[in-house]
């Protein structure tokens, strides 16, 4: 069997980095797509001595930055013959942040969390097309348990960067929304890029471990809380395993346009009404549904607003591009 080439972002820790080690081991070609190299560096030497692989590379990417997802996807299709798995595990939430912008002036949630896969799976199409089973996983989250109003919907103008300052900005809401629409994108990329056979699929991560390190990272006032949690979280190496069955398994092969529990079950659309509090309850507590969002056009209007901030930035950006990667 051919050794598959597989692009994990946000490999240098947490699900991600378990993930890189579990695909290493299994003897697959892995690139590390990360932000952090001089801290990656190092992850990405552990794990060749752990997985006694040397075939793990190390590529810099920040997915909030087109010019970075470009100059990424430019090298990988001029190294490498095809791609046979995408996981899209990079996300950015920070809790207590103000509004941030992109070095593309979107949102940095979106950006990141939805803007910048769409991109980077956009530019890797042709390399995808190449493999005889190619796969794509996007890292999704229970937050989104929380759209108990079918009919919400999403603030456009916010994610494209332009501030009401009249408006409330929640970097929670701001996640949770991105969690969803990343989902809703699931859907309508498994149908389009159903002819060329690749599937796409999501995964509901409810929680992993943290580390001191990533803990380090929130605002003090949630470090006891985030503490708290990791007590009751699984180590990131159980996700991971989720990672790897859905993207090689044989019994996946066919399985496109799906949003997979913990417990690799297929989840289904609540009902579209907003629920009462006892159905609230078994929504947030249960893990068989997930929200089902009544605006059937919201799916349509992310899509396109995804493909219009993409076309008109790659029109813009040659020299942005140049000027990322001279970094």
């Amino acid at each position: 069997m051919k050794k598959r080439i597989v692009i994990i972002t946000g490999a240098n820790s947490g699900i991600g980095k378990e993930a890189a080690l579990r695909f290493a081991k299994a003897g697959d070609h892995v690139i590390m797509a990360c932000r952090n190299m001089e801290f990656s560096r190092k992850v990405q030497t552990g794990i060749i001595a752990a997985a006694n692989n040397d075939q793990v590379d190390l590529l810099e990417l920040d997915v909030s930055s087109f010019a970075s997802i470009r100059c990424f996807c430019d090298t990988f299709s001029s190294w490498y013959e095809r791609l046979d798995i995408l996981i899209h595990n990079a996300a950015y939430f920070s809790h207590g942040e103000r509004y941030r912008q992109s070095p593309d002036g979107i949102e940095l949630t979106f950006a990141t969390n939805v803007f910048g896969p769409y991109l980077m799976t956009s530019l890797l199409l042709d390399q995808l097309k190449k493999s005889a089973d190619p796969r794509i996983l996007h890292a999704g989250s229970n937050i989104i348990k929380h759209f108990f109003d079918p009919k919400q919907s999403f603030d456009l103008d916010l994610l494209q960067g332009r501030e009401d300052s009249n408006k409330s900005f929640s970097v929670y809401q701001m996640y949770c929304q991105s969690k969803m629409a990343l989902t809703l994108l699931t859907f309508k990329m498994a149908e389009a890029f159903a002819d060329d056979g690749i599937k796409v699929n999501a995964l509901q991560i409810n929680g992993a471990k943290m580390s001191k390190r990533t803990i380090q990272k929130v605002k003090p006032w949630w470090r006891p809380i985030a503490r708290v949690q990791n007590i009751f979280f699984r180590p990131p190496s159980y996700m991971a395993e989720n990672y790897f069955q859905i993207c090689t398994a044989d019994n996946y092969k066919h399985v496109t346009g799906k949003l997979f529990n913990d417990k690799l079950e297929i989840m289904q659309p609540s009902p579209r009404e907003y629920p009462g509090f006892f159905k609230q309850l078994k929504q947030l507590l249960g893990s068989s549904t997930y929200p089902a969002c009544e605006n059937t056009n919201i799916r349509e209007e992310l899509w396109q607003l995804c493909t219009k901030l993409i076309e008109s930035h790659l029109h813009t950006s040659i020299d942005d591009q140049k000027n990322w990667s001279d970094q």
